[in-house]
């Protein structure tokens, strides 16, 4: 085996990612253009991918529409009072009953949706449209690097390590570049030791590449991610699936877990966020969602993957404490749902969808987007929501006024992102 890629497996194995190359981390140099501005460093950015395509219709509910019911008999939710009905949000949309540990966010305003939203790429295609909500590069599959790889040059301030956190079973293309990133595995298995952790062992390899004039500081670097989240799990610095997929469900969901587990997940973050204040960003991939089959109304499989992914949000909102105060959460999927069931109980691939938007500095408490209705002559193709707000225009609202980017930056970030449609989103 080459030493090179014996590194890249033992950094794997560790929860690690040290890229080795010409696209080596230069992990203790200043972004271009940074500052020290503290308070800047100190706002925070949490994304949850859901997928599979989740099917937002009956996440965020419109039991306002009479076209809605009419439109899924079985599978549409009640109006909220009745036996298993949403959740009433403002008399028009309802959200999805298993979704309830969110509902106080709502109330609290610090919880907002931006439906009918999504890319505009025509492609029904899971793998193209992750990629493309990954490289914020809608139509183009050549596209290097992650948005969020980006967002992690342009931040300001020295880049560490730690800035950039992925939970997963590998490093998601989002954050795929050339800034530092760490991937740490699903459960409690991502802030174990590992063997670089035994004396003996991490001694020998010291010795061995510490001086390595092309490896030693790719190796350094990755030996300092893992002490740094290891003692963040430990607090010492300031401051698994469940039911039956389909093979094409698997597929989907790209390695992701289902949402079982990510309460625990969720709690482990918010622990390491607050542990470590050089963590500003983070991601996490949710799968199963893919729900072309006995998707279920108010109960049944979609329900089943909201409950724990509601208690997981809600979960992390808890334990970051006064963090959650300058933190932003954004769950986001690659696109939505048919608006008619078919002939499973289930809905198929679509178009537009639903974003959903969590933090202090969130203006909430209102279901926001260009909504049109889910009358026929509404919909595009005659099947799906239309796209009316890209999700560039939600990320790149969040990127200025709560990560403080400049329009330069921005586009930097968003390669073509669309003039004008910034949102009332956030307070000012």
């Amino acid at each position: 085996m080459q030493r090179r890629d014996f590194l890249n497996t033992l950094a794997a194995g560790a929860g690690l990612v040290i890229p080795l190359g010409r696209h080596a981390w230069a992990a203790t140099s200043a972004a271009p253009g940074a500052g020290t501005d503290a308070g800047k460093n100190s706002r925070k950015l949490i994304v949850v991918m859901l997928r599979g395509a989740v099917d937002g219709l009956n996440v965020v509910a419109p039991v306002g529409d009479a076209n809605y019911a009419r439109l899924r008999p079985t599978i549409a939710l009640a109006r909220p009072g009745d036996d298993n009905g949403a959740l009433n949000l403002d008399g028009y949309f309802g959200l999805h009953p298993a979704l309830a540990p969110l509902l106080p966010l709502w109330e609290q305003k610090k919880l907002a949706f931006v439906h009918a939203s999504g890319s505009p790429d025509a492609t029904r295609s899971h793998f193209d449209a992750q990629d493309y909500m990954e490289s914020a590069t809608p139509g183009v599959k050549s596209t290097a690097d992650g948005w969020m790889n980006r967002l992690v040059a342009a931040l300001p301030g020295a880049t560490t390590p730690t800035r950039a956190l992925s939970i997963g079973p590998t490093m998601p293309r989002i954050l795929s570049g050339r800034a530092a990133a760490v991937n740490l595995a699903n459960g409690a298995a991502g802030t174990k030791a590992n063997v670089l952790d035994r004396p003996a062992v991490g001694k020998a390899f010291d010795q061995l590449y510490a001086d390595n004039p092309r490896f030693g500081a790719a190796y350094q670097q990755g030996q300092d991610a893992h002490r740094e989240v290891m003692d963040a799990a430990a607090g010492k610095m300031n401051g698994g699936m469940g039911g039956m997929m389909s093979a094409e469900m698997q597929a989907a969901n790209g390695g992701a877990p289902l949402p079982n587990g990510f309460p625990d997940d969720a709690a482990r973050l918010a622990g390491l966020m607050r542990n470590d204040p050089n963590i500003q960003l983070a991601f996490v991939a949710l799968g199963g969602w893919d729900t072309h089959a006995s998707q279920g109304a108010a109960r049944g499989q979609l329900a089943n993957r909201l409950q724990p992914l509601g208690q997981g949000l809600a979960v992390l909102a808890q334990r970051l404490g006064p963090l959650f105060e300058q933190t932003t959460i954004v769950v986001m999927s690659e696109f939505g749902r048919t608006a008619r069931e078919n002939g499973n109980g289930g809905t198929d691939h679509g178009h537009g969808n639903v974003m959903w938007v969590l933090g202090g500095g969130v203006s909430g408490g209102k279901v926001l987007g260009d909504w049109r209705g889910v009358g026929d002559a509404d919909l595009n193709e005659g099947r799906d929501l239309p796209v009316t707000t890209d999700f560039r225009s939600v990320l790149a609202t969040i990127a200025e006024r709560h990560l403080l980017l400049s329009d330069k930056q921005l586009v930097q970030v968003f390669p073509s992102l669309p003039r004008g449609g910034r949102l009332d989103l956030l307070r000012a």
